[in-house]
């Protein structure tokens, strides 16, 4: 297993390609029970990874909308000089 070092040097699409491998040997079965819960572990801190990068991605978007719904205000405020 990864350690949490290298989780966070994981990619989103990296991580999610994990954890699609991580469910479909659980959902296949024919592993023991301590495999399927060091799969299901594992699974578990590849889904945080996601989640991660995800609301990352989340908060950069509403960044920049609202920078851009604040340049729009700003075009549509009458000029002060007039």
């Amino acid at each position: 297993m990864a350690t949490k070092t290298a989780d966070e040097a994981l990619g989103y699409e990296q991580a999610r390609d994990e954890l699609i491998d991580v469910v479909r040997r659980l959902e296949a079965g024919g592993t023991t029970l301590e495999e399927s819960l060091a799969l299901w572990e594992r699974g578990e801190e590849l889904a945080k990874v996601c989640r991660r990068w995800l609301d990352g991605a989340r908060a950069r978007l509403d960044a920049a909308l609202a920078q851009d719904a604040e340049g729009e205000d700003a075009e549509d405020a009458p000029d002060e000089e007039e």
